[in-house]
């Protein structure tokens, strides 16, 4: 799983205010912080969802801002960074251990669309979504790095608080348990790492997921009816979850969208064709963006074309999304780096701060460093090494950044994922990029640099495709 918690102090609500060069990008400061300042009251009840041409959205928030006010944001930000790096890394080692194991693994009809909201109201920089389970609402993490969709149960052993009333599959009449002689609990192996828990009782599939941040859930698989937007999906399969603990936040659960046989991809595949799509929003409670099912391009607002490009096929690591980098481009300048094009990349909605190699990183921040120069340096936040005092500007301009993949296809790294702001002040402002320990590791496309921007995977034809697209449901 990719699960990680931030806090941003700075968010974009509207295009109109930024101004757009070929080779820079225009921010006004005062305009930021007063947007940031904003009181509105935040509310993440039961986001909205339509159909449209045949295609199912739900809209898309961001999670850290549900149900909580916004006043200790900043003190979380140290706990957060170095919640995410420790995830990180328990990537890096789960693919070390998968690879050395040679695990071996592995017509669309319909579109649907539902919003999808920043997390930071529910505490967390993940993002979320609203879907109806058997005839109960529940808001889950929104997650392309796991498999196994999941909500809290009844009974609890030991659950996190959530807002939400937990699930209840006794007063539910389509609810039924899965046995564990199934296709489903033999599937847990391939989808969480861990085979299905079975005791004395085999109509019951037990389930354990550890996931890269030290969180946790176990319960057990049951079968019950979704609702995605106006879209139904009977026998859908998850998990109930007993004993949940971790960075969660508020929301009720995770939905799973890798592409083993148990993530919600592959169990609509029938009805979806296997393609779904987000554009991730900032922060602010405002804002948000839309999880589309289906792959029909007529509902997406993109301004620019998409361009695709191959997954990269890893039969080890087969339910992540990986991708050919071959090259990233500062101010308009092509980094140069020999690392590039050997050896993939994945993307990922649940990471928040993109990881580079330390050799592209180092090549990244220099020549970013040679175009964003008179500004004066401060000391490095967390993983974050490459910080500047910008407190007394009005307004900066700072390069563009584009991500480049195999097949010309390219993603442009828009103005809300080039900055974290560490201070409300902007006295401590961060390039919003870092790099992992070792050359050998897998590099990682966070979200944070994934906003505004329409992410379209496509698991039968095995492609992923980019274009800018300012996030909203409406």
């Amino acid at each position: 799983m990719s699960l990680c918690q931030y806090s941003i102090v700075f968010a974009l609500l509207f295009v109109g205010a930024f101004g757009y060069g070929d080779n820079e990008l225009f921010l006004p400061l005062k305009t930021l912080q007063k947007m940031h300042h904003k009181h509105n009251e935040p509310s993440c009840s039961s986001q909205k969802s339509r159909s449209e041409n045949g295609a199912i959205i739900l809209e898309i928030k961001h999670k850290d801002y549900c149900f909580r006010s916004r006043g200790d944001l900043n003190k979380r930000l140290q706990k957060r960074l170095l919640a995410d790096d420790i995830r990180v890394r328990s990537i890096q080692s789960n693919i070390k251990k998968i690879s050395s194991k040679q695990v071996e693994a592995l017509s669309q009809t319909t579109t649907t669309q539902i919003p999808i909201n920043s997390g930071v109201t529910m505490q967390t920089l993940n993002y979320i979504v609203t879907v109806t389970l058997g005839g109960r609402n529940m808001t889950v993490i929104v997650d392309t790095g796991s498999d196994l969709t999941w909500v809290q149960c009844q009974p609890c052993r030991l659950c996190y608080n959530q807002p939400e009333s937990l699930f209840n599959p006794s007063i539910s009449p389509s609810f039924q348990t899965v046995a564990c002689n199934s296709s489903a609990c033999l599937s847990l192996e391939s989808a969480t790492g861990n085979s299905g828990l079975c005791g004395t009782n085999l109509q019951t599939c037990g389930y354990l997921v550890s996931y890269g941040d030290g969180s946790y859930t176990k319960g057990d698989l049951g079968q019950d009816h979704l609702v995605l937007g106006r879209t139904s999906v009977d026998n859908f399969v998850f998990g109930c979850g007993r004993n949940n603990r971790g960075l969660f936040g508020l929301a009720s659960g995770l939905m799973g969208l890798g592409r083993s046989d148990l993530s919600l991809i592959s169990q609509t595949s029938g009805v979806f064709g296997g393609v779904f799509s987000y554009c991730l929003p900032s922060t602010e409670a405002e804002s948000s963006g839309s999880l589309i099912f289906g792959g029909d391009p007529s509902v997406f607002k993109n301004s620019t074309p998409i361009s695709y490009t191959k997954m990269v096929p890893n039969p080890q690591l087969f339910s992540f999304y990986f991708l050919n980098l071959t090259g990233m481009t500062i101010g308009g300048v092509a980094v140069q780096d020999s690392s590039f094009g050997k050896s993939g990349f994945l993307i990922d909605s649940g990471t928040v701060i993109t990881r580079l190699p330390p050799s592209i990183y180092k090549a990244v921040k220099a020549e970013f460093l040679k175009q964003f120069s008179g500004y004066p340096s401060v000391p490095g936040y967390s993983i974050l090494d490459t910080c500047f005092d910008l407190s007394t500007y009005e307004e900066v301009n700072i390069p563009t950044i584009k991500v480049h993949f195999e097949g010309d296809a390219q993603m442009e790294v828009d103005v809300a994922g080039v900055f974290y702001f560490v201070k409300n002040d902007a006295s401590q402002v961060c390039l919003a990029l870092a790099s992992l320990q070792y050359e050998g590791e897998i590099g990682i496309i966070g979200n944070f640099q994934q906003r505004n921007t329409r992410v379209i995977y496509d698991t039968k034809q095995s492609q992923v495709g980019f274009a800018k697209e300012t996030c909203s449901f409406m």
